[in-house]
Order: C-alpha cells, then sequence, then structure tokens
C-alpha cells in the first residue's frame, strides 16, 4: 500500500511507519505539560524525526479518558504555531490530531498535511468536506462514546465486527465528501471506550481489520492495559511493554505505529519488519 498526496509518499509495503507524538498539552496521560511551551514542541519535534519519526503528530488537546475538552481557539493557539514552524523544516509529513474541522484548517494552512481524527469524521459534520478541500490522508478511529465518557463500562456484543462496522461507516463518510479511498487509514482505537479484555481482542484479531483493504494505523505507545499487565507500572516504566505490543501489532498487520519513544520503537519496527517480511 502507498498512500501518495501532496509532496509525501507513504509506502507501507516497503517498512511500518513510526508516527511520533508531540502533545502541546498540559493533561495528556503520557507527556501532558512537557511540550506545552512551542519551543519545547518544535525541538521535540526535530528530535523525533532524527530518531526515525516517519511522521510527526501534533495534537492540542489531550483526549485520555476523562479528559475535559478545550475550545477551538486554544486548541488551534497550541498546535498551528508549532505546525509552521517545523513543517517546511523537516521532511516528513505532519499529522493533526483533532476532530474540529477549524482545527484541522488552520493546521493544514499551516503546513500540516494529514488529519488524524479519533472520531472517524462523526465529532463534526464539516471535518470530511475539510479533508477532501485539501486532499490529505485522514487516519479514521473508533471510538465508543467520548474521551470523557468512553471508559464508563463500554459494552460490545461483537467487538471486532461492532468496530469494523463503525470504520466502514467513516470510509463510506470520507468518500461521499470526496476523499479518495488511497487517502484513507484505519485506527481501531486501543483504549478508546475499550476495556483491558477489549484492548488484548483486538491485537490478537488484528488481522481482520485487514480485510477493509485500508492502510492500519495503531496506537499502543505506553497505554494504561500495558501497565495493568506489568502489575500497575506508571506510563513512564512502561516501554518494554510497549515495545512488545507494537512487535505483535506489527506481526498482525499494523503499518502504522503511533509511539512516544520514537528511537527506540524504530529499531523494534525493524526487527519485526524483518522477521515478518523474511528479509532486511
Amino acid at each position: 500500500m502507498i498512500v501518495n498526496f501532496k509532496n509525501f509518499s507513504l509506502d507501507l509495503d516497503k517498512k511500518t511507519h513510526i508516527m511520533g507524538v508531540v502533545n502541546t498539552t498540559p493533561d495528556s496521560f503520557s507527556d501532558g505539560g512537557l511540550f506545552l511551551d512551542k519551543s519545547k514542541a518544535v525541538e521535540q519535534a526535530f528530535r523525533l524525526v532524527e530518531e526515525g519519526a516517519d511522521i510527526i503528530d501534533i495534537g492540542g488537546e489531550s483526549t485520555r479518558p476523562g479528559s475535559e475538552p478545550v475550545s477551538v481557539e486554544e486548541e488551534i493557539r497550541r498546535t498551528a504555531p508549532v505546525i509552521e514552524e517545523i513543517a517546511a523544516k523537516i521532511k516528513v509529513p505532519v499529522s493533526i490530531d483533532t476532530f474540529k474541522s477549524e482545527t484541522a484548517r488552520a493546521a493544514l494552512e499551516a503546513g500540516a498535511s494529514i488529519i488524524n481524527d479519533i472520531s472517524g469524521l462523526r465529532f463534526d459534520s464539516e471535518m470530511a468536506g475539510v479533508a477532501a478541500k485539501y486532499g490529505v490522508p485522514v487516519i479514521l478511529m473508533h471510538i465508543k462514546g467520548r474521551p470523557k465518557d468512553m471508559q464508563d463500562n463500554p459494552v460490545y456484543e461483537a467487538l471486532i465486527p461492532e468496530i469494523m462496522d463503525y470504520l466502514r461507516e467513516s470510509i463510506d463518510i470520507a468518500v461521499k465528501a470526496g476523499v479518495p479511498e488511497g487517502l484513507l487509514i484505519i485506527d481501531p482505537g486501543i483504549g478508546f471506550g475499550k476495556t483491558f479484555d477489549h484492548n488484548l481482542q483486538i491485537l490478537k484479531n488484528l488481522k481482520e481489520f485487514t480485510l477493509l483493504n485500508k492502510p492500519l494505523a495503531v496506537g499502543v505507545s505506553r497505554k494504561a492495559f500495558i501497565g495493568k499487565i506489568l502489575g500497575g507500572l506508571p506510563a513512564s516504566e512502561r516501554l518494554e511493554g510497549t515495545a512488545s505490543a507494537v512487535a505483535i501489532a506489527i506481526m498482525n498487520g499494523a503499518n502504522i505505529v503511533r509511539v512516544h519513544d520514537v528511537k527506540e520503537m524504530s529499531r523494534v519496527a525493524k526487527v519485526a519488519d524483518a522477521i515478518k517480511r523474511g528479509s532486511v
């Protein structure tokens, strides 16, 4: 699978792509507050590219469980200046992590070239149109509920089929708005309206999502289910657990992995790719 857009081409058949996370927020679960300052966020983005990131994902609103929403104006204030500073200076695409069309539009005008929407185009009816107008890839993620309440006892009758149906509908929304199918990427949404057991089932059965014939992005980095497996370790001590989950995701079909620890996960991905393909 090759995703061609603007000045970029992501050859997802050649290797697993690493999406490096930069959260310009005070309250993200793993790195909240570390990169709220523009200069620190810019420095981190450059560092992640040097460490091997294929995409830089900039987010200005925490979507951790129980998080409170922020205004469009504040989200733009946190993200657009950072994107404007880095987009013309790095050789990889910049993604905007938002479900608000106004934020996406501001980010794209600032130089971003991918939309990463945790709602799969559901929270803002204008988002699909923005993606179509700018001709950019969209990562369509599954979520059950909203970040504030998504972990309040999420229940599924058939976990994988329900997530796949949701993603099919998101694909349909995008296509009807004019987004080419070749620019759509899917994400099952680990931790977004899922219990501990749900997350394990998704990763175990990840290959089923390849039936949708779209590139598959997965975000497992430092997440709570890893901490639980490891006896309650905090986010800062989940590196090895993240590495294991990333390797398994790659073996089961992930084309893009969204991570905080780019240097380490780039190495994990290289080994997993070599084993999966039987060659370097």
